[in-house]
């Protein structure tokens, strides 16, 4: 996924921060690429002005928390949260928004001035991005559109059973092409299997499977992947794939990454509902359009 807006990575900080511990910049931002997933090459995006994309909105995320008064910096380049920013933490820091934000008079009198000096910057240079072409417009439309449907079918596999849950998931591995066959295991006898796929004609290459249909707000933490983990080793096998409508912990990420006898993959809710629509399950095409340009090469041959 890309590096989302600079306001989301806000409630990753206070997850973060909420142990206690102080932390340096280099720290927050590692753990708010490991809580969006981000690649490699997500990570390594720059902006056209050559400043490291992450970096820059975790930066301005970090400064609006510190300057609403929720993060405070004992030393350079190092935060931990302040009564506010703990408060905010047993809230839930999901609830941490810009909206959220503007009950701190501190950070209404920073906001004010920034947003001044915007206006003022905009009447006295050139606009500070070039405008819009209409190719960019589709493609910010399309963007806009899709993380609409993403809420909205998570919200509908949220209303699934459990037990319709774990056939979706079975289904999505299916249809991502890993598996010949594949069942959905009877609750009688899982163990903490809830799914199993022969990712050829034979058997001979086992795929398990769970699936833990939780609300968003219920992180699934290291202890999960270890029973997971657990199951796997009971049955003699090398590869799991684990899927959540929730997140994982990043102890539960780092304990999975750290695997080398066994292959784990997790997947969050975010990625799950792009799966989803990747591979059309519970989506449908409304429209599709063709956007065409001008072939020198063809064109020149249409008039030989």
């Amino acid at each position: 996924m890309a590096v989302p807006k600079y306001d989301k990575f806000m409630p990753s900080i206070i997850r973060c921060l909420g142990d206690g511990k102080i932390r340096s910049l280099r720290e927050l931002t590692n753990y708010c690429a490991d809580e969006f997933h981000l690649s490699a090459k997500d990570r390594a995006e720059k902006l056209p002005s050559g400043q490291n994309k992450l970096r820059n909105c975790v930066g301005w995320a970090k400064t609006y928390l510190k300057k609403a008064g929720l993060l405070q910096s004992p030393a350079k380049a190092h935060f931990c949260l302040t009564d506010e920013g703990k408060e905010a933490f047993r809230v839930g820091p999901d609830c941490v928004t810009l909206a959220y934000l503007r009950r701190f008079g501190s950070f209404n009198e920073f906001y004010g001035k920034r947003s001044r000096k915007k206006r003022k910057s905009k009447k006295a240079g050139p606009p500070s991005k070039e405008p819009e072409s209409p190719l960019d417009k589709i493609t910010s439309t399309v963007a806009e559109l899709n993380r609409a449907l993403e809420k909205q079918l998570l919200a509908a596999v949220l209303r699934m059973s459990p037990a319709e849950f774990e056939h979706l998931v079975h289904r999505l591995i299916s249809k991502m092409g890993y598996g010949s066959t594949s069942i959905v295991t009877s609750h009688s006898w899982d163990e903490g299997i809830d799914g199993i796929v022969c990712d050829d004609t034979l058997g001979f290459n086992v795929i398990y499977f769970q699936a833990k249909r939780w609300k968003p707000g219920k992180a699934v933490g290291r202890p999960g992947v270890q029973a997971f983990l657990g199951a796997l080793n009971g049955r003699g096998a090398s590869k799991g794939i684990f899927v959540t409508t929730s997140r994982f912990s990043k102890a539960a990420v780092e304990f999975a990454s750290r695997q080398l006898s066994s292959k784990i993959v997790l997947i969050g809710g975010e990625q799950l509902v792009k799966l989803m629509i990747k591979y059309n399950l519970g989506v449908s095409t409304v429209a599709a359009y063709e956007v065409k340009r001008i072939d020198p090469e063809a064109l020149g041959k249409a008039s030989e």
